[in-house]
């Protein structure tokens, strides 16, 4: 799950400083290492794979070339880093030749040190309309005449300006980027298993210190250190403690560590852009028979939607499949509480949720090169929560681990 709005990574070392627990000293850090050093970047090879398959789907889909804004997709297709603002810096991806940059003039020399790959870079000056060097670049290449698709993000003051521009309506997108980025190659799913690698190790070494009186930002503050120790840039650190685990991201009640009590934490990073995304929950102190109860029901929950996760199979069956399972033991319906009351799962790689969901009604077939979060927690409203998460890639013999999910609460990492 993506819970970025409550520990932001960029907060995670001055909270090490201003926590009360934490301030006395700083954590030792020392025996962790980088372990991103080998991860190799995504390459000019790879950028021309994916234009060229998206050229492709445009041909098929009839659309004469698509419009992306900066972000993941802008990222994945050129290469370029970029902020949103009330200046649009646009992408246009022809259905032949070279793409095209629109960008502001002072913003050019920036724009050009970020583009991985060959582009037409096209720049309008403040009292110009950008939307008219879209245009007037479809001319030149002779697309003026065919639809225009825009990717599903883009904001609506940009799709609007297009349409104005090009004196018809944009189209979506989604055929051909969705085509693109749904399917991972070999060199994105090395760095997604990077990325998860790293969060692997940043939990192995922040849980055994937990200690009684921590708050969840204390904890978030551990693990951020040591992701970034590590090599990650960390995404998110959501700690629930105790109550505020039945919900499943968080309260703004403040909660401490104590005996007896549910530690469910939710984090992630990225490596080269690329996510990880794992959930773990343990005990502090001796569980109850009923956490060990719910607890063990979650891991169950977890191999029953990876044993449904099949090439071919609609994604949302995998949700399906979870809801039996979970009804079967008294929980639900449906989305009801106590249960799970959330989707099983989401697509993850530039962006912690990408399409598609594993979520009821999803008819998207699973295909090898997809990837997802597995996660159907249990929440008991007032009580407790209990949420496993693991990430898998589709193969062609089916889904594969990038973390290897434990099997009891007394070894909550395996």
């Amino acid at each position: 799950m993506d819970r970025r709005h409550f520990l932001r990574a960029g907060v995670a070392l001055p909270l090490l400083a201003s926590s009360g627990l934490l301030r006395a000293a700083a954590p030792d850090l020392s025996a962790l290492s980088d372990l991103t050093t080998g991860a190799r970047p995504i390459d000019a090879a790879e950028r021309g794979r994916r234009l060229a398959r998206a050229q492709a789907l445009m041909k098929q889909a009839g659309i004469g070339a698509v419009v992306v804004e900066p972000g993941s997709s802008m990222i994945y297709f050129t290469g370029v880093r970029w902020g949103r603002s009330e200046r649009p810096t646009l992408a246009v991806l022809p259905v032949e030749g070279e793409p095209c940059i629109v960008t502001p003039f002072f913003e050019a020399p920036s724009i050009r040190e970020s583009l991985a790959i060959p582009a037409d870079v096209r720049v309008w000056q403040e009292d110009q309309n950008p939307f008219a060097l879209v245009a007037g670049f479809l001319r030149d290449r002779r697309l003026a005449g065919r639809p225009v698709a825009v990717e599903e993000t883009l904001r609506f003051f940009i799709s609007d300006g297009l349409g104005q521009a090009l004196g018809r309506p944009t189209v979506s997108a989604n055929p051909v980027v969705r085509g693109c980025r749904m399917v991972k190659t070999p060199a994105e799913i090395a760095l997604m298993q990077v990325a998860t690698d790293v969060t692997i190790a940043a939990y192995r070494w922040t849980l055994p210190r937990v200690e009684a009186g921590m708050t969840g930002t204390d904890i978030g503050a551990l693990m951020n250190a040591a992701t970034i120790k590590l090599g990650g840039d960390p995404e998110f650190a959501l700690v629930l403690i105790g109550e505020a685990a039945a919900y499943p991201h968080g309260s703004k009640e403040v909660h401490r560590v104590g005996s007896g009590q549910v530690v469910l934490m939710d984090c992630g990073c990225t490596v080269q852009g690329y996510q990880s995304d794992v959930s773990r929950t343990f005990v502090f102190g001796t569980a109850t028979r009923e956490q060990r109860t719910v607890w063990d029901r979650v891991a169950k929950g977890q191999q029953v939607a990876f044993a449904a996760a099949q090439v071919g199979v609609p994604a949302g069956a995998v949700d399906d499949a979870v809801r039996r399972f979970y009804t079967g033991l008294g929980y639900g319906p449906d989305y009801r509480l106590p249960g799970l009351s959330h989707r099983t799962g989401h697509g993850i790689g530039l962006d912690g949720h990408e399409p598609v969901n594993l979520v009821r009604g999803e008819t998207t077939p699973l295909a090898p090169g997809m990837c997802f979060s597995d996660e159907p927690g249990l929440y008991l409203p007032g009580r407790f929560g209990v949420r496993l998460e693991d990430c898998f890639h589709m193969t062609s013999q089916g889904p594969r681990w990038f973390s290897t999910p434990p099997r009891s609460l007394d070894a909550p990492l395996g």
